[in-house]
């Protein structure tokens, strides 16, 4: 299931691209402005979390703006769920929420982490939240499916019926 967990995971993660901050002057900005989250972002999709999560903090330290710090946080979430450092991956998680309490990414992150925590209200609380977020989004209903699967799983139960085939052996009655 960890694995299963870390691909949601890492499907999650926001990747710094070239666009410059929406507030900052017109300027022509060409490759990454941050290249420790970018190569952060692209180790964590290799699922080289150890790796991701190193040149993510690196490129925290550098992060310009809100925007940078809120994609650093939301990578370290799911790259410290990666390695299944889950308290750790829970202060990141939390962090993003409290900057941007629309970042369905992170709710859809942090149910995963609650998931593995087992505490299974919290990862429920977050799903719904996700979903109100984005309704369709693929992701939020995997994670929904593996909440299911861990509060109420299905049991499949086999009932063979022999009266078929008791009725089928009967050994006729001679006169």
């Amino acid at each position: 299931m960890i694995k299963y967990l870390t691909l949601l995971a890492i499907c999650s993660l926001a990747v710094v691209s070239a666009r410059a901050e929406e507030d900052a002057s017109n300027k022509t900005v060409l490759g990454p402005t941050n290249i420790h989250l970018y190569d952060g972002a692209h180790a964590l999709m290799a699922n080289d979390g150890k790796e991701g999560v190193r040149l993510t903090l690196l490129g925290l330290q550098y992060a310009q703006g809100m925007r940078e710090k809120k994609v650093a946080h939301a990578n370290l979430c799911a790259g410290f769920l990666l390695i299944n450092q889950l308290q750790t991956a829970l202060q990141h998680c939390n962090w993003v929420i409290e900057q941007d309490p629309y970042h369905w990414r992170t709710y859809n992150n942090r149910a995963l982490v609650y998931l593995q925590l087992e505490r299974f209200e919290e990862s429920d609380s977050d799903i719904k939240k996700g979903q109100a977020l984005r309704p369709n989004n693929t992701n939020l209903k995997e994670v929904k499916g593996m909440y299911l699967d861990e509060v109420e799983p299905v049991r499949e139960e086999i009932t063979i019926d022999d009266r078929r085939y008791e009725a089928s052996t009967e050994v006729p009655e001679q006169e």
